[in-house]
């Protein structure tokens, strides 16, 4: 009789199993749950390139605090697990495996030796990865599966800066052959990752392209001055570093009485605030490459960003700077893909938010950047920037957008 009665209600729970299963399967159970959604981050607090570190994981941060200040992704607030990784390696690679093994579902990283470093973990764990890093390899899904370039590459900024600098430089009578350019870069993966794009360009229009690395910590670059342009003879100087160095240079150049003689263009990580504050006079005319809008030209991305500081912070935009909207609109970018995730029903896993990441077509970023696509084929959200140069203390627009993939377009259609 217990043998009869077991077996019956054995029969009776299976049955109740399958009639309720799908309505409880566990993708559903993770797109309607209300659990935090756990997001690591590593910044530059206290490292060398903590200048603009600080000023970037502070937008990161407030968006954070923007997003869950009204209801979260989907209603599901985000739990931002970050620290100061001093720009160690060693430091972001521990950090990192410490956060994915505490659930992390995605990734916000900062520097360039870091990130590459990474990227072959970030796959296997399949962790859609977004750093301040704009090395181009990161932007190749066959090379960096999971990481997303929300910044032009640095790449694509060189050559960007380069073609600007050739076509003023040929509008005033000179010729390619006369142009050489000094890429003064930080001394490390961040710094020379350009580089080879930038002589490859070079080495097709006939421009002479050359490094000069910049030691960290330096007091003067006198001596690679004195070098490469008062003995090398170069015409344009290119910037691949963060602000205080390349605001030390303009201040050498000129306590040399040599600011005249050269055109001096940054990269994104000088093209900013803190150059012309930490340059002063030297700064004026000097040439950008910038992915992100400076604070000077109003765009509508940072209207929201304008607010939150108002209810938030006791600093302006420009107080804050273009880093802090950059941080902001890195974050959103992620954000976007996390929440298309959920909307879609999906579980939030890397691999649907990576898969959601990828349809988006000319996200509006409201003018911060170009907008941004992604497929499976290419994890650059954009190549295309403005140019802007220092008139009087601010950033003004020198150039319409200028847009490499589109012109590689035209070029295949011809």
């Amino acid at each position: 009789m217990m043998k009869k009665r077991f077996l019956v209600i054995v029969i009776t729970v299976a049955i109740l199993l399958v009639s309720v299963g799908p309505s409880y399967s566990p993708v559903s159970l993770t797109a309607q749950s209300d659990e935090p959604i756990k997001i690591g981050a590593i910044f530059d607090l206290t490292g060398p390139t903590s200048d603009v570190g600080q000023l970037y994981a502070a937008g990161i941060v407030a968006y954070v605090d923007y997003v869950n200040a009204n209801g979260g992704i989907e209603g599901r607030p985000i739990e931002l697990l970050s620290q100061d990784y001093a720009y160690s390696v060693e430091n972001a690679e521990n950090l990192y495996i410490e956060y994915v093994n505490e659930g992390v579902v995605a990734f916000q990283g900062w520097g360039t030796g870091d990130t590459e470093a990474l990227r072959g973990r970030i796959a296997e764990d399949e962790i859609p990865f977004m750093s301040a890093s704009y090395s181009a390899p990161l932007g190749d899904p066959e090379e960096a599966p999971y990481n997303f370039l929300v910044g032009t590459t640095y790449s694509d900024q060189l050559v960007i800066l380069l073609q600007f600098m050739l076509e003023e430089w040929e509008a005033e009578g000179f010729t390619a052959e006369e142009m050489k350019v000094a890429v003064f870069h930080n001394d490390s993966p961040f710094g020379t990752s350009p580089l080879a794009d930038g002589q490859a360009w070079g080495e097709e229009v006939g421009v002479e392209v050359y490094g000069v690395p910049m030691p960290r910590g330096a007091s003067s670059f006198d001596a690679e001055i004195t070098t490469h342009i008062v003995e090398g003879g170069a015409t344009h100087v290119v910037v691949q570093n963060t602000s205080g160095p390349a605001a030390l240079l303009l201040r050498n150049l000129e306590d040399l009485g040599l600011r005249d003689f050269v055109v001096f263009g940054c990269l994104n990580w000088c093209a900013d605030e803190i150059l012309i504050e930490g340059a002063g006079e030297a700064a004026e005319g000097v040439l950008g490459a910038l992915p992100f809008a400076p604070t000077s030209v109003e765009v509508p991305g940072q209207e929201v960003v304008r607010e939150w500081l108002a209810e938030n912070d006791d600093r302006t935009l420009e107080e804050a700077s273009l880093h802090f909207t950059q941080g902001w609109w890195t974050m959103a970018v992620m954000v976007e893909g996390i929440r298309l995730t959920l909307a879609n029903g999906q579980e939030l896993t890397g691999a649907n938010i990576r898969a959601n990441l990828e349809t988006l077509e000319n996200f509006d970023t409201g003018g911060i950047t170009a907008p941004l696509t992604y497929t499976s084929e290419d994890h650059r959200g954009n190549r295309a920037l403005r140019v802007y140069r220092v008139e009087d203390g601010v950033w003004v627009q020198a150039s319409d957008l200028i847009d490499l993939r589109a012109e590689d377009m035209e070029e295949m259609s011809e």
